[in-house]
């Protein structure tokens, strides 16, 4: 009996080992992909006062604006900031037709002020990445979610192409 115990416990042992081991590898495997790609977020930054030069600079290119509400600790916040520099059909839509921003949501900097003024329980509603679209005068036109724009662990282009393309300045 002492020995049948003693081999149920160290099997059990293993297994809870084996189990411990799978989900490291797991979290081990998503972090690598979050340390690899660009940060663009800064919790030290004053985001209204940087929205505000946005308007300036989107007034005077005739341009819109796009922020993209999320943060560096945010796995598809990333991804689709790697998207939009990775695709140059994309890319290039953007560099003609807006000014794009990177509005951080951190434990460090929530930013509640700038999320109150402009998406008001967007990031609850929606999650994170979300964006929020703005006319050159710095009204809001529009915020999306960004979840339907997904294809399995990235983004659709032509999902990605005709949200963005539905909000081109009027030239």
């Amino acid at each position: 009996m002492k020995k049948l115990t003693l081999i149920l416990g160290f099997s059990l042992v293993m297994l809870l080992s084996a189990f411990q081991t799978q989900s490291f590898a797991q979290t081990k495997k998503a972090n690598l992909e979050l340390d690899s790609l660009a940060k663009p977020y800064h919790p030290e930054a004053d985001a209204q006062k940087d929205i505000d030069s946005l308007v300036v600079l989107a007034k005077k290119e005739n341009k819109n604006i796009i922020i993209q509400a999320g943060g560096n600790w945010c796995i598809w916040c990333l991804r689709f900031n790697n998207f939009i520099h990775q695709n140059s059909k994309i890319a290039n839509l953007l560099k003609d037709n807006f000014v794009y921003y990177h509005l951080n949501y951190s434990p460090e900097n929530k930013n509640d002020a700038v999320f109150n003024k402009y998406a008001a329980g967007k990031g609850e509603e929606y999650g994170f990445p979300f964006f929020i679209v703005m006319d050159s005068d710095g009204k809001v036109l529009f915020t999306r979610e960004s979840g339907s724009l997904e294809s399995g662990k990235g983004y659709d282009e032509n999902k990605v192409m005709g949200f963005f393309s539905e909000w081109l300045p009027k030239k």
